[in-house]
């Protein structure tokens, strides 16, 4: 997260949203926002939205699927990502990630499982 400058700006009952800064630490070669720093940006908001529902004293949660699809790209300025559940069961978080841009251009579309352990 510190990496990428990925920062947590909402949270509710069951969405969570973070932005991340688009200048040359997330570009591809192209100059683009690297799809790669947008996977990373979903995969954490959504699995920090796993982490917010269990008890983390004894509950871990690990992404075990990311499918993500790109329909825009960007170039500089913050994209956001917004973590809705589609399904919290008790081993088993389905969340559908939205990624936008500053003029609320939907960006990139993810769904993201993560699944809930036992901490050994």
């Amino acid at each position: 997260m510190q990496t990428l400058n990925i920062e947590f700006i909402d949270v509710t009952e069951d969405s969570l949203t973070a932005k991340m800064p688009v200048n040359t630490s997330v570009h591809q070669p192209f100059g683009l926002l690297h799809g790669g720093a947008t996977a990373a940006l979903a995969e954490t908001v959504g699995s920090s939205a796993s982490a917010l529902f269990v008890d983390n004293d004894t509950k871990i949660v690990k992404g075990i699927e990311l499918n993500i699809s790109h329909l825009k790209s960007v170039k500089e300025g913050f994209v956001y990502g917004i973590a809705k559940s589609i399904h919290k069961g008790k081993t088993i978080h389905l969340w559908e990630i939205k990624i936008f841009d500053d003029e609320k251009h939907l960006i990139s579309i993810c769904k993201l499982t993560n699944i809930v352990l036992d901490k050994k």
